[in-house]
């Protein structure tokens, strides 16, 4: 279990994270949401100990989480947004650089990385140039490169960013099989899609404090499972009910360009970070 108390980090008079208090349960799949600025990345880069808190803990079963607590720390796995490989190696090279990093031997670097890029797709572009390689691809190597020391968690910072949506899909795909190996994984994603197919829980937060958390059926059951959108005043506005029926009574009353869907975890994030915004 990681645990999260009243984590906090300060940049001068700006606070980034305010007091965050939050359990992510073992093998959970966990999306941490917001909008820009709200302290999801810093809250990863705590996380990963890149950065240290101001105030508060972290704690991955009981045990807190330091840069000197190396045990701690090879328990995590940090894949950024940003490619952080060295362009001219192969994709061969690049988890045998890994698996050197760690002290491990050649021949389990040769098992694992087969079996890794066998996983993820990858082995028949084994020598293939990163600079080569498309974005997504470049995203599974990362991943790839990320499993080699075996972790318990996995800290995914807007994974799929700039992915086409085939490619996205397909990470979806990985990301799920990775999951079910009992790893925990903490993602940060501005697809709302995305956060509602793969999570198990999520924490929306909002200038660093945590607005709500909760299920994703649980989220977009309380804000109503169907809704009506309407044009008023030039603008598309949105109604929520909770049964089909109440919607469609509404719908009856509702002008020609009136639509019903079901409800979204995007609608979600629309009403209570997107309200919050306004008020500011």
């Amino acid at each position: 279990m990681i645990e999260l108390k009243n984590l906090t980090k300060k940049f001068g008079d700006f606070t980034a994270v305010d007091h965050l208090n939050l359990q992510i349960k073992t093998g959970e799949f966990f999306g941490l949401l917001g909008p820009n600025g709200a302290g999801k990345t810093t809250t990863i880069s705590m996380l990963s100990t890149v950065l240290l808190p101001t105030e508060g803990e972290i704690l991955i079963n009981g045990v807190p989480l330091t840069r000197k607590a190396s045990a701690q720390k090879r328990k995590l796995s940090v894949i950024t947004q940003e490619y952080s490989m060295r362009q001219d190696m192969t994709i061969s090279e690049v988890m045998e650089y890994q698996g050197r990093l760690y002290y491990m031997s050649r021949k389990e670097i040769k098992e694992k990385s087969k079996a890794l890029l066998e996983f993820a797709d990858l082995y028949r572009y084994k020598n293939r140039v990163v600079r080569h390689l498309s974005g997504g691809m470049k995203r599974k190597l990362m991943i790839c490169r990320g499993l080699m020391i075996d972790p318990e968690i996995m800290l995914l910072d807007e994974p799929t960013a700039g992915m086409d949506a085939l490619s996205r899909r397909q990470m979806w795909s990985l990301l799920r099989q990775i999951n079910d190996r009992d790893l925990t994984i903490i993602l940060t994603t501005h697809y709302m899609e995305e956060a509602e197919s793969l999570c198990d829980r999520i924490a929306l937060i909002d200038h660093g404090k945590l607005d709500t958390i909760d299920t994703p059926h649980n989220l977009i059951a309380a804000l109503g499972a169907f809704a009506v959108d309407e044009m008023k005043d030039g603008e598309l506005k949105s109604s929520f009910f909770r049964n089909r029926q109440d919607a469609i009574t509404y719908l009856s009353d509702a002008p020609e360009d009136a639509s019903l869907r079901t409800t979204t975890l995007e609608d979600v994030f629309v009403e209570r970070i997107g309200s919050h915004l306004m008020k500011k």
